[in-house]
């Protein structure tokens, strides 16, 4: 991406000195604003925040140096880098201007290959103290990036190819993508396969679920917030929106989020602009948004849950991951990859797979794709004893379950809450763990409790 043109703003109370200002800079490139006051300036610059301010120390008025005070004391335009302009060789006056937050000084008249050489060495640090900063806040993720497990997306059935093709097709673009399926079939990874196939592999990929957030609190993890800006926001906090910039943003459960936060995020995906929570600047973000959903959006559309505006936003590329019912004959591979892996992760040896395990297995009809699989294996992992792996005790056992008394009628809401609850009674509301509610309705526990919250569902007394 080639890097935008820096922008300078002059501000100087004598016409003449402001136009050769302008042509001296616009000749060497840069953009130009001016302002002939200092109360002038104090508006250009907290409107169109400049990359560097070149401000002549005496005018009428609100001088230079109390213009300078004024600008350091917002926090809109407390980074820009100021230049004094002045004709005066007194010290005094120069160690002034760097007591209310310049960074340099040019003596008039100035010979105006240093004019442009001080302009630009200071333009040129603040982008990389910028950058800086910026990296700094996202190294968290790019650590976690690295760190990291990666596993690829297993299997070789019809229904694997034509998602891998489909997956191909849209990565190398920056289109968004809406990836719909059921829980546990693996929406995250296909995500992570589209961003590590894409021309922005190499920036971060921010993860945000969703449904795991209060209400209150969605809007400033998803575009930051300012100081002051709500009870508790004791310091300024760069959203996912930021942290993601140049990157791949992953909204997992995007239809949980309320409508006002929907608002937002149509403006920012249509504008790539966005404003902090409590801001009054608007800045720039490049970020490639891939959302995930296992609710059927068209119909939260119908019932006034989902704005349709942002549906058709984000439905650009729509991906359908299967069900482990519609890949059936993956479920073998998949069990000798996550055999394997728990292997490693307990420290045991696995000499073969018990071809009747396979069997059942495949038999199953996997409410929690694949991501039960996985728990089921590991689970069998844990009570085989030797080195064959025979899950079927564990395979019967977790499949005999008695089904849930629910009316015909019922929504697919009520269905779901009816599910958990009573999962959530079987295991004494215990949500976390290898015999917890997440493990075995195959949900992450932050993900657990947000559906508790949007269900409405709470422990009995």
């Amino acid at each position: 991406m080639e890097t935008e043109r820096a922008t300078v703003l002059i501000v100087d109370d004598e016409a003449l000195n402001r136009d050769l200002l302008e042509q001296e800079l616009a000749e060497a490139g840069y953009r130009t604003l001016s302002a002939a006051s200092g109360e002038e300036a104090l508006q250009l610059a907290a409107k169109s925040v400049p990359d560097l301010i070149l401000l002549d120390a005496l005018m009428a008025g609100l001088d230079g140096f109390a213009t300078c005070e004024r600008l350091k004391a917002s926090e809109t335009t407390r980074g820009i880098p100021v230049i004094f302009l002045t004709s005066l060789t007194d010290t005094e006056i120069k160690v002034r201007a760097f007591r209310v937050g310049a960074v340099d000084y040019v003596t008039k008249p100035f010979q105006t290959e240093e004019l442009l050489a001080r302009v630009g060495t200071h333009i040129k640090l603040r982008r990389e103290i910028e950058a800086h900063r910026k990296s700094k806040s996202t190294i968290q993720y790019l650590v976690e990036e690295i760190s990291a497990e990666r596993h690829a997306i297993v299997g070789d059935s019809p229904a694997v190819r034509r998602l891998l093709a489909q997956v191909a097709q849209v990565a190398p673009t920056d289109s968004t993508v809406l990836i719909q399926g059921e829980t546990g079939t693996g929406k995250e990874l296909v995500a992570r396969a589209i961003h590590d196939a894409s021309p922005r592999r190499d920036r971060p990929l921010v993860k945000l679920n969703c449904a795991a957030l209060p209400r209150e609190l969605v809007e400033s993890e998803l575009f930051g917030h300012e100081k002051g800006a709500f009870t508790g926001a004791l310091q300024q906090r760069r959203g996912r929106f930021e942290l993601a910039d140049g990157g791949t943003l992953f909204l997992d459960e995007v239809g949980e989020l309320p409508l006002e936060a929907q608002a937002k995020l149509l403006r920012v995906l249509q504008e790539r602009e966005l404003e902090r929570v409590g801001g009054t600047c608007s800045f720039k973000v490049d970020v490639r948004v891939i959302a995930a959903t296992n609710r059927d959006l068209k119909a939260e559309v119908a019932a006034g849950r989902f704005r349709s505006d942002l549906y058709y936003r984000v439905n650009v590329f729509p991906i359908t991951v299967p069900s482990l019912r519609e890949r059936r004959d993956d479920i073998p591979v998949l069990i000798r990859h996550f055999a394997a892996k728990m292997a490693r992760k307990l420290g045991r040896q696995i000499g073969g797979i018990s071809p009747a395990f396979i069997d059942s297995a495949k038999a199953c009809d996997w409410p929690g794709n694949i991501r039960e699989l996985e728990n089921m294996v590991e689970r069998a992992m844990i009570m085989s004893r030797g080195d064959m792996l025979d899950g079927a005790p564990v395979l019967s056992a977790s499949q005999s379950a008695e089904p849930v008394a629910i009316p015909a009628q019922a929504t697919l809401e009520e269905m779901e809450r009816a599910h958990i609850r009573r999962v959530l009674d079987d295991t004494r509301w215990v949500i976390e763990g290898e015999r917890g509610a997440a493990r075995i309705l195959g949900l992450n526990p932050s993900t657990l409790r947000g559906r508790l919250r949007k269900l409405g569902i709470r422990k009995s007394s």
